[in-house]
């Protein structure tokens, strides 16, 4: 299973690479919160042009557009100026494979935009949370105890009663967005492997560039790419990759600015979001789809954060 192959590769890459950061984490979920509205904004223009351009060709447009905002973003990083501009870095295996996760990841989840509601789609994309305090274990060597893996379980739980494995409403599609989820995760987790002195802003277009390169040969590969049909199509293009890849850069810079688990639980604001967003733009309102697993997710995230707040408080060991 690739993702197996990721988590080993990833685990031996991260050996001695872990050195203490300052954890600003207030800052790091308002960033984080800002990734996700950028994220369900992209969707939305995914959604709206899948009926003329597939899952494969969208996500090549998105990752060389967004590779604008790191440009940017790496031009603007004064210390990576004063450094001399360097573009070599020492972890470029791990920034590729990060590249090739995410390439694997868009298609998957932007697939699944495509033929099912955009709440549905989102809310199970939502597991990323779920993963990333289970990859955090094995990659970064934390401790997560049994009030957060009981969240997580409550998670799963929730997430199981949107799929309905086994009912006439279960369909495969609805996998999609679960696989992306775990390689998102995957990419999140390991960016807090990035060397201190590397700039987010460098190591990111690494991993942009790999996914870009994947993308155009996957597109090619499935069929190839359709003419631009109009004016507006190519605008709603661009757009579509600039909030990616401002999301992607807003959340790999939270993720390296305090632990995985603190920011996972906030991931799940994105879900009342989502369905606010279908249900303007597209008249959808998949409730009974929803209910109540999305809530069961919720619930799981909110006793994760109340779990954080009272490992903040220095009372002993944690759990």
């Amino acid at each position: 299973m690739r993702g197996n192959m990721l988590l080993g590769l990833a685990g031996s890459v991260g050996k001695g690479v872990m050195r203490e950061r300052s954890d600003n984490a207030v800052l790091a979920i308002l960033i984080s919160v800002l990734a996700l509205v950028l994220f369900d904004l992209m969707g939305l223009i995914i959604k709206h042009l899948s009926p003329r351009y597939s899952a494969a060709e969208l996500s090549a447009y998105r990752n060389l557009f967004g590779l604008v905002p790191s440009l940017i973003a790496l031009w603007m990083t004064a210390s990576w100026r004063e450094a001399g501009r360097p573009m070599r870095i020492r972890q470029w295996r791990l920034a590729a494979l990060r590249g090739v996760a995410v390439t694997f990841a868009q298609f998957m989840f932007y697939l699944s935009l495509g033929i099912m509601a955009f709440a549905t789609a989102t809310t199970i994309s939502y597991t990323t949370a779920l993963f990333t305090t289970a990859l955090a274990v094995p990659i970064l060597r934390e401790r997560v105890g049994w009030v957060r893996w009981s969240a997580v379980a409550v998670g799963f739980v929730g997430v199981v009663m949107i799929l309905r494995p086994g009912s006439d409403a279960f369909s495969w599609a609805l996998l999609l967005p679960v696989g992306a989820s775990a390689l998102y995760a995957f990419s999140g987790v390991t960016a807090r492997l990035i060397d201190p002195e590397v700039p987010t802003p460098l190591f990111n277009l690494y991993s942009s560039v790999i996914a870009a390169a994947g993308s155009f040969t996957l597109a090619i590969s499935i069929g190839g790419f359709t003419p631009v049909a109009s004016t507006s199509d190519l605008a709603f293009i661009v757009l579509m990759g600039m909030f990616g890849g401002s999301a992607v850069l807003c959340l790999v810079v939270a993720y390296r600015m305090t632990e995985p688990s603190n920011l996972a639980p906030f991931s799940y604001f994105g879900i009342p979001i989502a369905f606010f967003l279908g249900w303007v733009f597209f008249a959808e309102a998949p409730v009974d789809d929803l209910w109540p697993g999305a809530l069961l997710i919720v619930i799981g995230g909110l006793m994760i954060v109340f779990r954080e707040r009272g490992l903040r408080r220095p009372k002993g060991p944690g759990l």
